[in-house]
This record gives structure tokens, C-alpha cells and sequence, in this order.
């Protein structure tokens, strides 16, 4: 009886506890909760695409980053064409590309230079000048370079220019004896020496124009000068003609004799002016045509003669000692 007594008293206790909301709180945060996992979002079809972050050096900002980039060098490819309309030069270009802005010093600075027909260079994004020569031909154009592939075809609006002299009357000339100035056109204050000590019958490539050309027969006073014009695409055939001739001399006892040796000379214009001393046997030059007085010198003694030079054929002149 005692035994089912004090059971009956436990059940009742349990039951009055279990009432009370604080101790029921505290049976329940006991309690292991399953939590199911949570479902995968679903798409936003509205939402916008998310912007790159722009990349910015630890050291730097976003305009750093922005010039690394356009400094990356791309890829330059540099033609030229004589004509507008001709077909791209295969080779003998020198090409030299600068700076598009001069520095202190006031110069561009050279960034690149090939040598090929077709120039193949890798340039940094920015302004340049580029320089194309062909023969004596040159032009000079600014070029921008940007990101990507980058093509530029330069015309020179070049001709050609070859250059011959003859006596008159067609007689010609000994090539080691001819040489040829070329200037630009003007009056002499003005001119530009363009090419010098051209030999005859050398191809020059020039820009198209007008130039002012001297052909020198010999080193003394024979000298032609002309204007001629080049045109674009074309080779200009052009021969100058002088009125002089290529003379010797000889100092000797009797007509046709042996020259005489260790004689010296001197040359004389009629008005005084000297333009031809050497000293030798057989000594030669050559003169435009005139009057010229030859003074033959050996040791005390002096012999002179005055002469007349005319155009034509290579010609001999003695100076006879037995007549004086």
C-alpha cells in the first residue's frame, strides 16, 4: 500500500512540473532538431550580368592599370608605292620611324629602323613619324597606331633620273672624267645639294620635281648646267652637252720629239686667272673652249705658247724649246 502511495505521489509531482512553462521551455531546447538543407535559389531572368572588377595594381590605381595596357606594343606593317596606283617596292627601302612628339633636345626620338621592302615592327598604341627612303626619294608622314593590326602604305611619288654628257657634236666622253650635281630647283642662294659626284649612267630615284643638274667634264672649267623635271613613275634619259675638250701637253726639242721630263706647267686663262698647274712629262687636262696662255717652266728657263681651245676630240699640244 505504502509503495503504490508514493508512486501515485511521484506521477502527480511530474505532472505539476511539466505545467510549468519554464521548465517545459527548458526540456525543449534539449530536444535534437533535424534541419532539412535549404533549397537552391532559382535565377533572377531579370537580373543584370555582373561587371568585371577592374584590375588595379596593389601600387596603383585604375588609371595605372588602363596605361599598362595601351603600352602593350601591336603589331605595325609599312609599305610604300612609287605611284599611287603602283604596285607595292619589293626591297631597297630604309624605313625609320620617330617619337610623333620632339623631346627637350627639341628631336624625336628613333624607336625603330628596318631595312625590307615591307617594314614589320611592333610600336606601342600612340602618334609617329614615319620615314621612308628610296634611293634618294624620301617622304615623311605622321601615323597613329592603335590597338590591333595596324597597316599603312606611304606613296613616294618618285621618278627616275639618268644623266650623260658629250662634246658637241656627239663626242664622247671618258666616264672616269665625267661627274654630276644634282640640286633642288631655285636660285643659287636657295639650292639644296641633293646628290653629288654622280658617275654618268647611274639610275637615281628621285621625288617628283624640277632639279637643277651640273655636269663637271674634268676638274677644272668645263662645266654644263640644266634644269630638268622628273615626273612620278618615270625614268628621265638626259645628256648634257659641253663645249670644251680634253687637252696634253709636251715640252720637247723638235716637232714630234720626246717629251721632255721634270718640266712644270701652268695654264692661264686670257684673263690671268690661273687654272691648271702640275708638273710631270706628259701632263693633261681638259678646257672649255677660249684662249689660254701654257707656260712650260724648266729649271731657270720658261716657255710659253698661247693657244686656242676649241670643242671636239682629244688634242695634243707641244711647246718647242729650239724656237726660243
Amino acid at each position: 500500500m505504502r509503495s503504490a502511495r508514493l508512486l501515485a505521489i511521484l506521477i502527480g509531482l511530474i505532472a505539476v512540473l511539466g505545467s510549468m512553462p519554464g521548465i517545459q521551455t527548458a526540456l525543449a531546447q534539449q530536444e535534437t532538431i533535424e534541419i532539412p538543407p535549404l533549397p537552391r535559389p532559382r535565377p533572377d531572368r531579370d537580373a543584370q550580368p555582373a561587371q568585371p572588377a577592374a584590375v588595379t595594381p596593389a601600387d596603383g590605381t585604375a588609371a595605372d592599370a588602363i596605361a599598362a595596357v595601351s603600352s602593350v606594343p601591336q603589331p605595325v606593317v609599312l609599305t610604300a608605292r612609287i605611284t599611287d596606283q603602283g604596285a607595292p617596292i619589293p626591297e631597297g627601302l630604309v624605313w625609320r620611324v620617330f617619337e610623333g612628339a620632339p623631346g627637350e633636345d627639341g628631336e624625336m626620338a628613333l624607336v625603330a629602323k628596318a631595312d625590307a621592302g615591307s617594314a614589320q615592327l611592333d610600336l606601342p598604341p600612340g602618334d609617329y613619324v614615319v620615314h621612308v627612303a628610296y634611293g634618294q626619294a624620301q617622304v615623311s608622314e605622321p601615323i597613329t597606331v592603335v590597338p590591333g593590326a595596324n597597316n599603312f602604305g606611304i606613296v613616294l611619288e618618285a621618278g627616275a633620273l639618268r644623266l650623260n654628257s658629250a662634246v658637241t657634236g656627239d663626242i664622247p666622253i671618258s666616264p672616269t672624267l665625267l661627274q654630276f650635281d644634282i640640286f633642288t630647283a631655285g636660285d643659287d642662294a636657295s639650292r639644296a645639294l641633293v646628290v653629288d659626284n654622280l658617275p654618268p649612267n647611274e639610275i637615281v630615284t628621285l621625288n617628283a620635281g624640277t632639279y637643277h643638274i651640273v655636269s663637271r667634264f674634268g676638274a677644272v672649267n668645263a662645266v654644263v648646267r640644266a634644269d630638268l623635271r622628273v615626273e612620278p613613275g618615270q625614268l628621265t634619259d638626259a645628256t648634257l652637252y659641253h663645249h670644251a675638250a680634253e687637252i696634253s701637253f709636251k715640252l720637247v726639242s723638235e716637232e714630234a720629239g720626246e717629251a721632255i721630263a721634270d718640266v712644270e706647267w701652268t695654264v692661264k686663262t686670257a684673263d690671268g686667272a690661273t687654272v691648271f698647274s702640275e708638273r710631270g712629262a706628259f701632263p693633261s687636262t681638259v678646257l672649255s673652249e677660249g684662249e689660254y696662255l701654257v707656260l712650260a717652266k724648266l729649271g731657270d728657263q720658261v716657255y710659253n705658247r698661247e693657244v686656242q681651245v676649241q670643242p671636239g676630240s682629244p688634242r695634243e699640244i707641244e711647246l718647242l724649246t729650239s724656237i726660243y
